[in-house]
């Protein structure tokens, strides 16, 4: 058995289809869904991890493929900007993962560890300068 995290991204019009139903119903795969957003344009985004045999999660991800809905693989919803970062430390006390924290004390250089992220979301509210975002 095999687990994998994806980023799902379903057009308006593929959002209302029973897409997760199918991958459970029809693959017979595990899915722990994370997070999950349809926007005022019925756009939906889906962060999950699916797990199952590695041959019908292979099938599973191109059922969703092929029904239009867009899948990225290891992404994550929540996007770090090092360039929009300042360095200034306040997220690092409300990261409960450690994903964003310094990794060197000498140079207190911020770095994120997409790995353990596991999109809270508490960076987003606690950066001053937009460097963190969500899709969500």
């Amino acid at each position: 058995m095999i687990q994998k995290k994806f980023l799902l991204n379903f057009s308006k019009e593929v959002s209302e289809q029973p897409h997760i139903y199918h991958l459970v119903k029809d693959y017979d795969l595990i899915v722990n869904i994370f997070r999950a957003k349809i926007t005022d344009e019925a756009e939906g985004f889906m962060i999950l991890e699916i797990s199952g045999e590695k041959d019908a999660l292979r099938k599973g991800i191109a059922y969703l493929r092929d029904q239009n809905v867009g899948v990225g693989e290891a992404e994550k919803g929540v996007v770090w900007d090092e360039e929009r970062c300042t360095q200034c430390g306040n997220c690092l006390s409300h990261c409960p993962t450690h994903a964003l924290r310094i990794d060197n004390p000498a140079t207190m250089h911020i770095i994120f560890d997409a790995e353990a992220c596991i999109e809270c979301l508490a960076c987003i509210k606690n950066c001053p300068y937009g460097a963190c975002t969500s899709v969500f």
